[in-house]
C-alpha cells in the first residue's frame, strides 16, 4: 500500500494566553514566531508549524492513558544522548517543569517537560532514521 499522508504539517496547542505562551515557547524552546493576534500564535519549531490557540481554561492536549496516568500526546526527537541531557538542564535552568530522564526499553532515553498550561511534551534522544538521512 503507497503511504498516503507524507508528513505532519501543524499541530494545534490549547493556551489560555496566548502572548505569553508564545513568549514562552520562544524564549525557551528556540521557536520562530511567525503570527499573532488574540486568538492564535503561528510558530515554526522542529520542521513543523505550531498554533498556540486560545481556548478556555483547564483545556490541555493531554490524555489519561488505561492506566490512569496523564500522558503527553507529541514527543520531539534530538540528536544523541548529550544533547538529550542538555537540552533538560537548560529547560530546568529557565525554571521549566522537566521530569527525569527515562530509559523506557527501548533505544535511546526519555524525559518529559510541560509548557504554562500544562501540556506535556516528551523529548527522545535518537532522530528517526529517515530524517537523520536527510540531514546528511
Amino acid at each position: 500500500m503507497t503511504e498516503k499522508l507524507l508528513r505532519v504539517g501543524t499541530t494545534y496547542i490549547p493556551v489560555t494566553n496566548v502572548k505569553e505562551s508564545a513568549q514562552w515557547y520562544v524564549g525557551n524552546l528556540g521557536a520562530k514566531l511567525n503570527y499573532e493576534d488574540e486568538d492564535k500564535a503561528i510558530l515554526d519549531l522542529a520542521n513543523q508549524s505550531f498554533f498556540l490557540v486560545k481556548s478556555q481554561e483547564n483545556e490541555s492536549a493531554n490524555f489519561m492513558d488505561s492506566k490512569g496516568s496523564k500522558r503527553f500526546s507529541l514527543t520531539f526527537e534530538i540528536d544523541g544522548e548529550s544533547a538529550l541531557r542538555e537540552l533538560q538542564k537548560d529547560l530546568q535552568n529557565r525554571g521549566v517543569i522537566v521530569g527525569d530522564i527515562e530509559d523506557r526499553g527501548h533505544a535511546g532515553n526519555n524525559f518529559v517537560f510541560a509548557d504554562p498550561d500544562g501540556n506535556l511534551f516528551d523529548v527522545w534522544s535518537e532522530l528517526s532514521p529517515s530524517f537523520k538521512a536527510n540531514r546528511a
